[in-house]
């Protein structure tokens, strides 16, 4: 076993990693910006060391640099966490060169699945069902429009090495196809230095259903059964829960099944997310996309197997055989996972700053895997993601009672977050049925989301923001001074003092 790793990543994810390490006796190894020199995850490593400026290309991003700090430090291995360097197949080949490991897939895995028109390609060899689509890149204009007639509106653009909602565009006519694949080709070389593109055919009740795999040195792969993560806003998840609430167990086994011949193709190590589109209506699923690396949403996973996916993935890079075989796992109870970030819940953008207060959930079954406390200042550099609350409960019903009572108990002050936005997302009928598909944030929720100043939430930061006119200070821009407004009138109307 290794005896120190160095932590390539920050926030949540690298204190989450911290933890794992020190339940397993080994050493942690921080890296920070000039941005993180006070945060939690460098607090808690057992060493920690500089990398650069707050930009992640000269920071997180420089493989020099990490290189350099894993070797002096005596790290023998690399954990990425997940972003950054997680999927950057030269980074693990370079690792590898150094006589460091790295706690992830081999390059080949990354290489193939990290293009999704290879992927593509490589599952329909390994009888995957995938969505409908172009064989491969788009040639050209005339390519263009001979494909999306063969495969019918409305068809979704999607960049070769995208994720995120990046490079993606919704064409619902024939009349955009050319404006959405020129928008889509330099959005994609923006953002993943290729311009590559293909064709898929848009499922019109998708729900985004992913099977956690796992595998290891000796030839061995399983599932984790699944997660539902069709919540997203501007397809991007916000939040995740496991089971998914539409699956029998029929489809669940077959989704699993598919999963691990996916992974077995690739002789897959450690852990890895086989990502679905599964068309509500025909009960239909199709392969999307692989993220070869740790999720975001890892702890729902957690939570209702028992199983800790970090710990797991360290013994594995270490060549140890996986510590479960797949009639050791079973399902146990319903997690649902929010994703806390510092944004304005009305227009999901990023509000940096420093948190004044913060107030955690407590209680049986609740768990928060936070980056957050009081001082600490958010910085504009990178994802605004500051917390991840997680509730257990033996039924669904029973954990979403469970994260409502966490949701009104956690405070975080000074800045905005979406704290508010998940109070009203789980009130919604379309939430506590279970029936809502990825369009419901972008699409049927925005009604309710223009009114979400009324909620308790936004009355504290909105005191907070007349004491701190009382106190003859500024609110510090134009929206703040808009909300205050809002709220005199708001307090005038309801008899609030």
């Amino acid at each position: 076993m290794f005896k120190k790793i160095l932590i390539a990543n920050r926030g949540e994810i690298a204190i989450r990693v911290v933890r794992a390490c020190r339940d397993m006796g080994i050493r942690s190894v921080a890296v920070f910006s000039d941005a993180d020199r006070s945060s939690l995850h460098v607090l808690l490593a057992d060493e920690a060391y500089p990398i650069g400026p707050a930009p992640s290309l000269e920071s997180y991003l420089n493989v020099d640099k990490i290189i350099s700090v894993a070797k002096r430090s005596g790290a023998e291995a690399i954990h990425p966490g997940y972003g950054f360097l997680s999927e950057n197949a030269e980074f693990v080949k370079r690792v590898e060169e150094e006589g460091l490991v790295f706690i992830g897939p081999k390059a080949e895995s990354m290489e193939v699945m990290g293009d999704k028109i290879s992927a593509k390609d490589q599952m329909k060899k390994s009888g995957v069902p995938t969505v409908p689509g172009s064989e491969g890149a788009i040639a050209d204009e005339k390519d263009l429009l001979e494909t999306a007639k063969q495969v019918g509106y409305p068809l979704l653009i999607k960049a070769s090495s995208g994720g995120g909602g990046k490079g993606m565009r919704l064409v619902t006519k024939e009349s955009e196809l050319v404006s959405s694949y020129q928008m889509a080709k330099s959005e994609a070389a923006k953002f993943f230095a290729s311009d590559a593109v293909y064709i898929e055919k848009f499922v019109q009740s998708p729900k985004h259903i992913e099977i956690q795999v796992f595998g290891d040195t000796h030839g061995n792969a399983v599932h984790l059964f699944e997660r539902e993560c069709s919540l997203q806003r501007r397809h991007q998840k916000i939040l995740e829960e496991c089971p998914s609430p539409v699956l029998d167990d029929e489809i669940r086994n077959r989704m699993g099944e598919v999963a691990v011949r996916a992974a077995k193709s690739i002789e897959y190590i450690g852990a890895g997310t086989i990502e679905f589109i599964f068309d509500s209506i025909t009960r239909d699923f199709y392969f999307m996309e692989m993220n070869t690396r740790l999720q975001v949403e890892h702890p729902v996973t957690e939570m209702c197997t028992g199983v800790d996916l970090v710990q797991e993935q360290i013994r594995v890079a270490a060549g140890m055989p996986l510590s479960f075989k797949q009639e050791d796992l079973s399902l146990n109870g319903h997690a649902i996972e929010a994703r806390i970030c510092a944004e304005d819940p009305s227009t999901y953008s990023p509000s940096p700053g420093v948190i004044r207060r913060c107030r955690n959930p407590q209680g049986s079954f609740i768990r928060l895997d936070s980056s957050a406390f009081p001082g600490y200042e958010v910085p504009i550099y990178y994802d605004p993601m500051v917390a991840k609350l997680i509730a257990w409960g033996k039924t669904r019903d029973e954990a979403i009672r469970r994260l409502e009572r966490a949701l009104e108990e956690f405070s975080l002050t000074g800045i905005k977050t979406n704290i508010v936005l998940h109070k009203s997302i789980i009130q919604e009928e379309a939430f506590l049925s279970g029936e809502y598909t990825t369009q419901f944030l972008d699409r049927d929720f925005q009604g309710t989301r223009d009114n979400l100043f009324k909620f308790v939430d936004d009355r504290v930061f909105l005191i907070s923001l007349a004491i701190e006119a009382y106190k003859e200070l500024k609110p510090r821009s134009t929206a703040d001074q808009n909300i205050l407004s809002r709220w005199k009138d708001s307090s005038r109307k309801e008899g609030l003092r």
